[in-house]
């Protein structure tokens, strides 16, 4: 009898347990396909949640970054973040380009968009301010000649570490393939609070790098923090640089608990 209570005690011990472990190995869908609930939008020039333009929409299940109605661009660069911050995670992002860069639009820009991690919230950000304090995925698409890898890190505001070394140069190159044409992409972010980063493209880690921090040239309207300071969270957020980009999948695992 008492061998036969303890089996079914083991049994509800593991039973809890997995309940345990699938709980806290749900995704969270920060995009639910339908609108922009539980994003702030910033654009350059205009005030918190103006969408100029109609810059950011949803259409058919996808996020979309649109530029049909600008006549031409003139620096109105844009950021839609998360509404709260986030610290251990790893994000995954479904994303392609689409259709040509509006005029006006700066040469890096073609076909350029980006993950913004570690980042300072909308409402922080001043009226011009065209990019936040932050660390960036960079996701860039090829131009039909030449080698162009996608995932790459970008600092506006901010350093990183890299093998031991400060790194104060604000792009570092991934070793991702280029993805030319107008395909899916899938890029994961595994972020580790103020310690390490890892980019991923179609399962392979392409990047690698640690202690994201503050910078020595702040930006206007960035955080009022000295330079060398540890970023341990922050908000997420995603460009619009002048390059038409749509996203079908944008979703986060927590792994604080």
């Amino acid at each position: 009898m008492k061998f036969r209570y303890l089996i079914l005690l083991l049994i509800l011990i593991s039973c809890g347990g997995q309940k345990g472990k699938s709980v806290g190995n749900q995704w969270i869908q920060l995009f639910n396909g339908k609108d922009l609930t539980g994003w702030d939008i910033k654009i350059a020039g205009y005030t918190l949640n103006d969408n100029y333009k109609n810059t950011f929409r949803v259409k058919n299940g996808i996020l979309k970054v649109c530029y049909d109605e600008y006549d031409h661009f003139n620096g109105e660069f844009g950021h839609i973040f998360t509404k709260r911050k986030f610290s251990h995670y790893k994000l995954r992002v479904e994303y392609r380009f689409v259709g040509e860069q509006v005029p006006g639009g700066p040469g890096w820009g073609i076909r350029n968009n980006g993950i913004i991690l570690h980042s300072q919230s909308a409402e922080s950000m001043g009226l011009d301010q065209k990019f936040p304090v932050s660390i960036e995925c960079q996701l860039l698409g090829g131009e039909g000649e030449g080698e162009r890898p996608t995932a790459n890190v970008c600092t506006p505001g901010t350093n990183i570490i890299i093998n031991g070394e400060l790194i104060t140069r604000h792009c570092t190159n991934s070793s991702s393939r280029t993805y030319n044409g107008d395909q899916w992409v899938t890029v994961e972010v595994v972020v580790s609070g103020d310690s390490i980063i890892h980019h991923i493209v179609a399962g392979d880690t392409v990047l690698t790098y640690s202690e994201p921090q503050i910078g020595g040239g702040m930006i206007p309207g960035g955080f009022p923090l000295p330079a060398g300071t540890l970023l341990k969270e922050g908000y997420i957020a995603l460009q619009a640089e002048s390059a038409p980009t749509e996203f079908r999948k944008i979703e986060l695992l927590d792994l604080t608990k």
